[in-house]
């Protein structure tokens, strides 16, 4: 549900205006990473990722960003439903953004002949009936969780970080990119997607 507007209603409106319209300059090329704009309505942005690179292409993740006081306060990002827009819960979501401990290259080879490679997921949430958000600086989630008082969104404001773009590229790095295979359990004929550790971003 969209938060009431504190911020000039037209401040907001131009500045998710101008990003809409950067985003659409890239459209082409962000459609064949497999962004979709479903659509854009002030508030509103939503965008269903697919995997072009794999045959049946399948939607793994749509996002409902939220412009409401921006950018007084940053973009709130919600995982949904990309055919009905209702946000999910954890439980129902089966996305993950891994990230990688930064480690020396010798280092990651030796971890990843070992299959140890110490990953995180960006992906958070306290319980399987809790919405998950993304844990990253420049996300309204990340800023208004307790645990990162310390992390003020005014300290990343003017950085570029918590942008449209932004977000949609950390996105599709650390959960969409990475995937490259279908996996298929024999014994309930689940179809579920796997990845390469070595595709995991620092």
């Amino acid at each position: 549900m969209p938060t009431p507007q504190v911020v000039d209603p037209a401040v907001s409106r131009a500045k998710f205006d101008r990003e809409i319209a950067a985003y659409r300059k890239m459209e082409a090329a962000y459609r064949r990473r497999g962004w979709l704009l479903l659509d854009a309505a002030f508030p509103e942005v939503c965008i269903a990722f697919g995997i072009p690179k794999l045959r049946p292409f399948p939607i793994v993740a749509a996002v409902v960003i939220d412009f409401t006081d921006y950018d007084l306060r940053p973009l709130s990002v919600r995982f949904v439903d990309p055919f009905t827009r209702e946000p999910l819960i954890a439980r129902n979501l089966h996305f993950t953004m891994w990230r990688r401990q930064s480690m020396p290259d010798e280092a990651f080879a030796a971890m990843l002949q070992q299959g140890t490679v110490p990953v995180a997921n960006i992906v958070q949430f306290n319980g399987p009936d809790d919405y998950p958000f993304i844990c990253l600086p420049g996300v309204r989630e990340y800023h208004d969780n307790p645990a990162h008082t310390g992390d003020s969104w005014l300290l990343h404001r003017a950085s570029g970080e918590g942008s449209l773009a932004f977000i949609l590229d950390k996105i599709w790095i650390y959960g969409v990119e990475p995937l490259s295979t279908f996996q298929i359990q024999v014994q309930a004929t689940t179809l579920a997607l796997g990845a390469n550790p070595q595709a995991f971003r620092e």
